[in-house]
């Protein structure tokens, strides 16, 4: 089988060393190439034009961010038929994880050690094993575990050029942020209308999540639940705030940080098995999808698609 593994030097919890050991064992198994990815966008375009050239099975080892590329790439080139689910004629996808979160890597059941998990995918492929699994698409683009609008987008942009000065992203990172840009929200709150199949539109939303899995995503090792037990094969689920108020923000908080949390209450709007939601806002908010900031959006319109792609695991 033809594959490429696609390499993210900067991944968190990577190393050169590990890096090697890995490619070693897949390609003792797989008619390997390995791409070590150079800049934003690299691991979208070499996987489109693997695929567009006979590759078979894709193997993302790195971050979130890794694996949104590759998935976008690799759906780029094949793109799934419009309510059909991939046949076999679809390339693979397999993640080795590499990470802080890994939150789609956890979501498919996979070890968050990058040689226990490409054991897990090398057994997989012995065995001819995988499945298929939905997939949120933001406008254009592919998203695997999540996507917001508003408070959450702006702190992934702010972690996003601390990276960039060469600071890790850490969960304490995060949490600073998080306050600093929650208190920013209080001043100048954003403004959405969130627009569902069925319902009338609901006006001066403050914050507004998509959610493609359940864990929404993680806090170290510690899940963060917004729409608990969502899996990867229904449609969308969807979390949103009407307020941004310490009464409303401190529950919530305490609860998605629950093992078992479920938030509830009355300024929360909380949806499952959502084949479409729309998000429109008077001035731009920022938008990010799979912990990935994009700028800046008006409207967005977030749609599932079922049964998207196949995964080895």
């Amino acid at each position: 089988m033809r594959a490429l593994l696609v390499v993210n030097p900067q991944a968190t919890s990577t190393t050169a060393a590990g890096r090697e050991v890995l490619a070693h064992a897949l390609a003792s198994e797989l008619k390997l190439d390995v791409l070590r990815t150079r800049y934003r966008g690299h691991a979208a375009e070499a996987t489109a034009a693997a695929v567009r050239a006979g590759v078979e099975l894709v193997i993302a080892h790195g971050g979130d961010g890794t694996v949104n590329e590759v998935v976008n790439g690799l759906l780029e080139a094949h793109p799934p038929d419009e309510g059909q689910p991939a046949g076999s004629d679809a390339p693979l996808l397999a993640v080795v994880p590499g990470g802080s979160a890994n939150v789609f890597a956890r979501a498919l059941g996979l070890p968050r050690d990058p040689l226990e998990a490409t054991s897990v995918v090398l057994h997989a492929l012995a065995d001819r094993r995988t499945r298929t699994v939905g997939l949120g698409k933001a406008d254009d683009r592919w998203f695997t575990f999540n996507a917001g609008l508003g408070w959450d987008a702006d702190v992934v942009a702010s972690v996003e050029r601390a990276r960039a000065r060469g600071h890790e992203a850490s969960p304490p990172r995060y949490a600073r942020a998080a306050l600093r840009h929650y208190l920013r929200q209080r001043r100048h709150p954003s403004s959405l209308t969130v627009e569902l199949p069925g319902e009338e539109a609901v006006p001066e939303v403050r914050l507004a999540l998509v959610c493609a899995t359940d864990p929404y995503t993680y806090l170290g090792s510690r899940p963060v639940r917004t729409n608990p037990g969502r899996g990867v094969a229904d449609g969308l689920a969807l979390f949103a705030l009407r307020s941004l108020s310490v009464g409303t923000v401190l529950p919530v908080l305490r609860e998605i940080l629950r093992k078992q949390g479920d938030p509830t209450g009355p300024n929360i709007l909380s949806r499952d098995a959502l084949p479409l939601i729309r998000v429109i806002s008077h001035t731009p908010v920022a938008l990010q999808v799979d912990g990935d900031y994009l700028g800046e959006r008006s409207e967005v319109e977030f749609v599932a698609v079922p049964r998207a792609l196949r995964v080895v695991v």
